[in-house]
């Protein structure tokens, strides 16, 4: 682009609300607009921040000169917002999913292509601390060889916006896929999969999903590692949980409790005639705000952004355990750097696809999916 500064418009202001405080403040960003149908949600930013400009429809986004859209809008809207995104000649980050067919995918893909414009998926899973902390272990040599992953994400959505009233799970799932991948640093090439439960017949009828829960087997591209994946929306009496898993050959990770510290199981070499000996800590993934330019670094735990408010809307930060800050930061540097973000459009399609092709597959009794590549 042959700037330093980047102009960024935030469409969607209910999840999406977290985050244009974020981008005002980010060294990397000279202008910010916020765009949001509902004036009440609109208002409530604004007493808070102020911002270049306002917008009510994305339309009007579209004809502005702002360098780059992050669009937090409704599942339904991914796919055809991101295609005007990138066809208008912008920058594009989504939040999850990246869209809900195959089709979809590859079109999103081809258009990124097209546009010459940067695409990023804002999966919030890979830049939690627990993650950034396995991450680090892996790099380090710690797990030794790869040997299984798992993953889950329960979550009740009874009364949620209408569009998720009977989403099949493995539609939303990438929460759950992309920390497994990621850490594989490999893709889903084939998937079976389950349904189970019974979902309300009022449910059932908007999608056609009979499930309310499904559970798919992956065989990565990696040889010899497999992945599992767990997905509840609707029926199963679960509190919100996002967690992922991982099978060293040296250590274990087990991250499975929302609000409690991972649990980390070390073992003692491998000796002839001798029993492996075990230990188990619960070591408190550390935040990294040195991963980030100082300006945005606060945003990683929660603290009050004035002091002339007590409510806790006045309240900011520490979204999906810190990985807010660390999605911006990556998307705004990879436009200024016209470079494919760490999550690009390709591992974006892969990561949405192996949920798309494990909802296929219980569709299908769990015949066996292969999951599309997109390279």
């Amino acid at each position: 682009m042959g700037r330093d500064k980047l102009s960024v418009a935030v469409v969607g202001l209910g999840f999406g609300g977290g985050f244009p405080a974020i981008y005002l403040a980010h060294p990397g960003v000279d202008r910010v607009a916020i765009c949001e149908r509902d004036p009440r949600r609109l208002a409530a930013v604004c007493e808070r921040y102020e911002f270049a400009d306002q917008f009510s429809d994305l339309a009007e986004v579209l004809a502005s000169d702002y360098d780059a859209v992050h669009l937090v809008t409704g599942i339904p809207d991914h796919a055809a917002q991101t295609l005007a995104v990138l066809e208008s000649g912008k920058h594009c980050a989504c939040t999850v999913p990246m869209a809900t067919s195959l089709d979809d995918l590859a079109a999103i893909v081809a258009a990124q292509r097209r546009s010459g414009r940067q695409y990023m998926m804002m999966e919030t899973a890979v830049y939690t601390r627990q993650y950034l902390h396995a991450a680090e272990l892996h790099r380090g040599g710690q797990f030794g060889r790869l040997q299984f992953l798992r993953g889950a994400h329960y979550q009740d959505m009874e009364h949620w916006p209408p569009y998720w009233l009977g989403l099949p799970p493995m539609w939303y799932a990438t929460h759950a896929v992309a920390p497994l991948l990621a850490l594989a640093e490999s893709r889903a090439v084939r998937v079976r999969a389950l349904g189970s439960g019974t979902m309300r017949e009022e449910l059932r009828a908007v999608y056609g999903n009979p499930y309310p829960i499904e559970t798919a087997l992956f065989e990565l591209a990696t040889p010899g590692l497999a992945a599992e994946v767990t997905r509840s929306l609707f029926a199963c009496a679960r509190p919100y949980m996002e967690s992922f898993v991982v099978y060293g050959e040296d250590a274990c990770y087990e991250w499975q409790m929302e609000h409690e510290p991972p649990v980390l199981f070390e073992a003692s070499p491998i000796v002839p005639r001798q029993v492996r000996q075990f230990t188990t800590t619960r070591p408190a993934a550390p935040d990294r705000p040195d991963l980030l330019p100082p300006e945005v670094a606060p945003y990683t735990t929660r603290f009050k952004t004035t002091s002339r408010h007590t409510h806790l809307s006045f309240e900011h930060g520490g979204g999906h355990h810190g990985s807010h800050p660390h999605l911006v930061h990556e998307f705004v540097t990879a436009c200024l750097q016209d470079r494919p973000p760490a999550i690009d459009a390709v591992t974006a399609a892969q990561w949405t696809a192996a949920g798309l092709c494990a909802h296929e597959s219980a569709l299908r009794g769990g015949e066996a999916v292969e999951v599309p590549g997109f390279g």
